[in-house]
C-alpha cells in the first residue's frame, strides 16, 4: 500500500473548509467578522437553533482556528482569529485561481 503524503497547505485548507462546511459556521463566520468582538448570548440571538448547537458550531471553529475565545467573568466573547482567517483567505484564493484544466481541454 502506497503512503500518501499531503502538504500542510493541503491539510490546513481541508480542516478551514471542514470547519466551515455548515451554514451555521458560515453565518456564525459573517456575523463575526463584522464585530470587534461578541459575547455567546449575542451569536445564539443572531441563530435559529439552540444554545448547545450554537455551543458545538463554536467549538469546531475555533478548534480550527477561524476563531479565538476569551473568557470575561462568566461571559465568553468570541472573535475572528484575523491571522488565520487571513491564511484562510489566501488559501483557499490561491486554490480556487489555480487553472485546472487547459482552455477547452477539461473532461
Amino acid at each position: 500500500m502506497k503512503d500518501k503524503k499531503y502538504t500542510s497547505e493541503q491539510e490546513q485548507i481541508a480542516r478551514f473548509a471542514k470547519a466551515m462546511g455548515h451554514p451555521a459556521r458560515m453565518a456564525i463566520l459573517s456575523f463575526l467578522s463584522n464585530q470587534e468582538s461578541c459575547y455567546f448570548g449575542g451569536i445564539h440571538e443572531e441563530l435559529p437553533i439552540a444554545k448547545a448547537t450554537v455551543s458545538q458550531h463554536l467549538k469546531e471553529l475555533k478548534d480550527a482556528g477561524l476563531i479565538q475565545g476569551e473568557i470575561e467573568g462568566p461571559k465568553v466573547k468570541y472573535c475572528i482569529n484575523k491571522e488565520n482567517f487571513e491564511l484562510a483567505r489566501n488559501l483557499f484564493h490561491n486554490f480556487l485561481s489555480e487553472p485546472k484544466c487547459k482552455g477547452d481541454e477539461c473532461c
